[in-house]
């Protein structure tokens, strides 16, 4: 996998956290460069351990399942991307409050990777170099993540949506054709 497809699946991973990003700029009045860091840092940081966490998972179990891996990277991919466009017709920001304390950003950055840990399992079956891969991730969520809030609260909820549904199109896109090229080697 080379870098144009790790840095659309960093985009595509991103687009949870950037949707709650935006939400958490929409309900605050006060904007600091603070809450843009912290909300980075946050989800930046979870969105590159749990891919981290999800491919120590996968090597595991790696040689059990090399005969289906591309199937198994299709699977995961489209589910992860299918879930995103059906948030993506939700035009509610959620309830993510205006409050940046750690017990508030740990809740929602873990909500918003856990789709990671299962793109980390994919990895594991793809044979990614998982370091570059988790850092660009980490470092592509922290940028939209701290935007996000920017955005959010300058524009409001327009963009909301659109990042899911162009989140969940990148997915399924790159699941379709890890399949594809597997099916034809």
């Amino acid at each position: 996998m080379g870098i144009p497809e790790l840095f659309l699946i960093a985009v595509g991973l991103s687009m949870d956290a950037f949707a709650v990003a935006i939400c958490k700029g929409l309900s605050t009045r006060d904007l600091r460069l603070s809450h843009m860091a912290v909300t980075g840092l946050f989800f930046g940081g979870f969105q590159a351990l749990m891919p981290l966490v999800g491919y120590l998972l996968g090597t595991q179990f790696k040689d059990y399942i090399t005969a289906v891996d591309h199937w198994a990277a299709f699977i995961l991919l489209s589910v992860i991307g299918i879930n995103m466009l059906r948030e993506s017709r939700n035009e509610h920001c959620e309830n993510v409050g205006s409050s940046f304390c750690i017990k508030n950003m740990l809740v929602l950055s873990v909500a918003t990777s856990i789709d990671a840990l299962a793109i980390g399992i994919t990895f594991a079956f793809l044979q990614v170099d998982i370091i570059p891969a988790v850092s660009l991730i980490g470092a592509t969520t922290f940028i939209l993540s701290a935007a996000g809030v920017k955005i959010g609260n300058i524009f409001g909820s327009r963009f909301k949506s659109k990042a899911e549904l162009a989140g969940g199109i990148i997915l399924i896109a790159i699941g379709l054709k890890i399949l594809i090229e597997h099916l034809l080697e």
